[in-house]
């Protein structure tokens, strides 16, 4: 290992005999503002993005190059230069009128690589989009990400609102979530996971479906996302959005940030208050008393041009209260007394250098420390555990030529322990893990970006794991293009890995020492086409083919009212097809899905079918923009029949919203949006519960408990 990191020093180190400045300076054509983190290419291949103040410098060879530079929402710019050349080129970047089309760079792949060329796929949410969810949904991303085709939150609790993400028909627990690159939600931490991220703090959200654990480590088999934090401009910048819903929800959000030459910040606060409702009137909550408050100071260290510090806290602290109405009332009494109570509080630090050297080169480290703490307390059980999360990680990129290189090593694991609680069948446990990566990036006759990777993992209480990736992208012409991948994942079990129902704490049996690992192989094939025609009006498509085969699925089984854990003798399967169009049609943005997915687990004899799961899922959302005042936007989706833990059949429903956003100059808008508009809810169609009131059993979520919502939002900039 220290020889590794050794050899990706040196490589670092390596700096070309002849070379030059280029020093560039890119800013919005109208405005005048920088344009942070611009994609700059030379001669078709990429050397590097500007910085928080639209600033770019490199070494290169003296000669002549074509440079191009683009960035999310402009059009994309070129200009000839002739190095050595001592001046400062200046680049103005004219604004799209719509973002559809918009060449994004994409930080997941690991290589800066601009979403059209690259080969693994990637599917990108920009500020775009992340702004207005603050103004719909300013408590948490769930809502935005269940928009995105192939994409599944599923509710797995009707008392404390608990949710996971589900990508192409497997369990939350397949889905990795990272924040810059570090993750995220694992285990026992895992708990109220998404529900407890802001889309305020989030600068872009980028999504891979399918394999993605030899770049990240176990746990990606269904794919992975990665959270992109804002980061400071020369501007003061500030948000304050406050927003009211008709079921009772109240949030507050702040976000502001300033850099200047050698320092800089960022600063996110937010507080949810959600009271208790029963929207059905059964006599329990459908909506469980909620107190959210996320704090997210962090400062950034500029010592040079090229290298950036970055020092970070994130605290999370939620406190829930779910069940019994009466209860919540304190109006409990001998048939009256179920409730469920959450507090949970998660501290994280994080800390992250970066350094830019010749060509493009650059040198990354990164590292976090989280403790998260949770107390469940019920009629009839009281638990407090906590887990402590670390990760860290030295990376480094090397452009040369029409290729990249890039490699790194990096360290984690977790610990949980049970503080004084009532008697459990849990065991503390630990997991460490060591591994090591390298990608190689390679353009042929730029109609062809091939990506070859391998991932060596060490897991102390599993072993070893060896998880090749290969990758092909091909533009046949400016209209069509293709892409095709392989992958290898694993993910270790884990007593507290993600469910699609709950079960009580103290149900939870612990991880068997016969237990296998999961292991897995992930294969994607699709085309895709597009054009444009006059100023403002695009079209794209994209077809996928996905298969996810997972060997020794961890299966949790119940006879007599006792849980065990075994490995399935045969695999679970996911396969279908991904269909998704992008339509900009003068002022109108189209985007709408649909999702094909036939996941089985064949480790079974009979009724092979994954529970709650939909086998047909359809999306859409459209958008209408004018006088740069008012913004109107619709949202749909169809889901359709899933099997039930019984094996019977749910109905398909239909999901429809709608919004209105008025702005008042730059800095003022108000957004009044409706959610569920159709009120389609569960309990229309069968009770939430069974069993006596003091004792209920709920029943498996399979769509909305909430119903309509109307909410108003304000949204104050500077």
């Amino acid at each position: 290992m220290k020889r590794l990191f050794t050899l990706l020093l040196l490589l670092v180190s390596l700096v070309s005999i002849g070379q030059t400045r280029l020093t560039m300076q890119v800013s919005d054509s109208l405005s005048g503002l920088p344009v942070p983190f611009a994609s700059v290419f030379a001669n078709n291949r990429p050397i590097g993005i500007t910085d928080s103040s639209g600033l770019f410098a490199a070494e290169m060879v003296a000669g002549k190059y074509k440079l191009v530079i683009s960035s999310a929402g402009y059009e994309t710019q070129s200009a000839i230069v002739i190095l050595p050349d001592t001046s400062i080129f200046k680049m103005r970047l004219v604004k799209r009128s719509h973002e559809l089309d918009a060449v994004t760079v994409i930080s997941s792949t690991r290589n800066n690589q601009s979403i059209e060329r690259s080969p693994l796929k990637v599917e990108v949410l920009g500020q775009e989009e992340l702004d207005e969810e603050n103004t719909i949904k300013p408590g948490n991303i769930a809502s935005l990400l269940g928009d995105i085709s192939g994409v599944q939150i599923q509710q797995s609790s009707a008392t404390n609102g608990n949710a996971n993400v589900r990508i192409q028909g497997l369990e939350g627990r397949y889905t990795q979530i990272l924040r810059d690159g570090i993750p995220l939600f694992e285990g026992f931490s895992g708990g109220f996971g998404i529900l407890t991220i802001p889309p305020l703090d989030l600068r872009q959200i980028e999504l891979i479906k399918g394999s993605a654990s030899t770049l990240y480590g176990g746990g990606a088999i269904a794919g992975l996302i990665n959270l992109i934090s804002k980061r400071p401009n020369r501007e003061l910048e500030a948000v304050a959005t406050l927003n009211a819903s008709t079921l009772e929800e109240k949030n507050v959000n702040v976000w502001t940030s300033k850099r200047n030459d050698h320092f800089g910040y960022t600063l996110f606060t937010g507080y949810t208050r959600q009271s208790a409702v029963d929207v059905n009137d059964d006599g329990f909550t459908d909506l469980p008393a909620t107190d959210g408050f996320a704090f997210h100071p962090k400062i950034f260290l500029y010592p040079g041009n090229h290298s950036t510090i970055s020092l970070g806290y994130s605290g999370v602290f939620d406190k829930r209260k779910g069940g019994d109405m009466e209860v919540l009332a304190n109006r409990g009494n001998n048939e009256h007394k179920y409730y469920e109570k959450n507090r949970s509080n998660r501290n994280t630090g994080e800390l992250l250098y970066e350094q830019y050297f010749t060509q493009g080169k650059k040198l990354e480290l990164k590292g976090s420390v989280s403790q998260f703490d949770r107390q469940i307390i019920t009629n009839v059980h009281k638990f407090h555990g906590q887990q402590v999360n670390y990760f860290s990680e030295a990376s480094i990129l090397v452009p040369f030529a029409d290729n990249s290189f890039v490699g790194g090593i990096n360290v984690s694991g977790n610990k949980f322990n049970i503080l004084p609680s009532d008697p459990v069948r849990l065991l503390p446990y630990s997991n460490r893990v060591a591994g090591a990566f390298v990608q190689l990036t390679s353009t042929i006759k730029d109609a062809t970006t091939m990506e070859a990777g391998i991932r060596c993992d060490y897991h102390n209480n599993y072993g070893g794991f060896f998880l090749p990736r290969v990758a092909i992208f091909h533009r046949f012409n400016e209209h069509w293009g293709s892409r095709a991948g392989l992958g290898f994942g694993y993910k270790t079990p884990d007593p507290l890995g993600q469910q699609l129902t709950d079960i009580p704490i103290q149900d939870i049996p612990p991880i068997s020492a016969l237990q296998q690992a999961e292991r897995s192989i992930g294969m994607n094939a699709e085309i895709n086409y597009k054009t444009s025609w006059d100023e403002d009006n695009s079209f794209f498509i994209n077809h996928a083919f996905f298969l996810t085969s997972v060997r020794h699925p961890v299966i949790l089984t119940e006879s007599n009212g006792t849980f065990q854990t075994t490995s399935g003798a045969k695999p679970v399967n996911s396969k279908g097809f991904d269909t998704y169009i992008q339509l900009t049609l003068d002022s109108w943005e189209l985007y709408a899905g649909y999702t094909y997915t036939v996941a089985e687990r064949q480790y079974l004899d009979n009724n092979q079918f994954m529970p709650l799961t939909p086998r047909n899922r359809m999306a859409f959302t459209l958008v209408k923009e004018w006088e740069e005042k008012w913004r109107l936007g619709f949202e749909g989706s169809y889901t359709g029949k899933q099997h039930r833990l019984d094996y019977s059949l749910t109905p398909g429903y239909l999901f429809v919203a709608a919004m209105i956003e008025h702005s008042f100059g730059r800095h003022v808008s108000i957004v009044l949006n409706g959610e569920n508009l159709l009120d389609y809810r569960q309990s229309r169609k069968e009770a939430l519960f069974t069993g006596a009131i003091s004792n209920p059993q709920f029943k498996p979520l399979w769509a909305p408990i909430d119903g309509r919502v109307i909410n108003l939002s304000l949204r104050i900039k500077l």
